[in-house]
């Protein structure tokens, strides 16, 4: 019975594999029809991103803004990106050895960043923050990571615009600095 068990959870997790698979897969062919729309850079310069910083990249997906937040460092800089996806942090790989860069370092994971104390210029979270269950403990885990005065550059078409800075806000370990369109710009108390 147990042996029945175990081999019904494993089917069950594949198939949970599989459909996130399909899902990140159907996600690249509308990334690539928005990016012919508006190019990833046109966003990453609504950043304050400069030549030299240290960018994370939460939620990085297949890493158009990774690529173009890793050009706007340059080789001064570094840009970790981050997704749960392991089929994102081969595609963004894939886009950096194509590329050329070699500022790209990519991070499995779910939450736990990995990362230093104080060791980020600028958090960019696009379009993520609805899909993460404990969205406190990540603000808090982007607070620690980023450097003093530094900037959480964040945009999420799921929530509507209150919603987003009371949610950011309501810790009090962020302020929101600006509002460029739809993109929110929030520095580290």
């Amino acid at each position: 019975m147990n042996n029945k068990i175990e081999e019904m959870k494993m089917i069950n997790s594949e198939k949970k594999k599989h459909q996130s698979n399909i899902n990140f897969k159907f996600m690249l062919f509308f990334f690539k029809i928005r990016d012919k729309l508006k190019a990833p850079m046109i966003k990453i310069e609504k950043t304050n991103i400069k030549p030299g910083d240290t960018v994370l990249d939460y939620g990085c997906g297949p890493g158009d803004f990774t690529v173009a937040a890793a050009e706007v460092v340059g080789s001064s800089g570094k840009v970790y990106a981050v997704d749960i996806n392991l089929l994102a942090i081969k595609r963004v790989k894939k886009s950096a050895l194509k590329k050329g860069l070699n500022n790209i370092e990519t991070i499995l994971t779910d939450c736990n960043i990995g990362l230093g104390d104080n060791s980020i210029d600028v958090v960019i979270c696009f379009d993520t923050i609805h899909h993460v269950n404990d969205q406190e403990s990540l603000l808090r885990e982007f607070h620690r990571v980023l450097k003093p005065n530094s900037n959480l550059s964040l945009d999420d078409y799921h929530m509507e615009e209150d919603e987003i800075i009371s949610k950011i806000t309501e810790q009090g370990i962020f302020e929101l600095a600006d509002k460029k369109e739809k993109l929110y710009l929030f520095t580290k108390r």
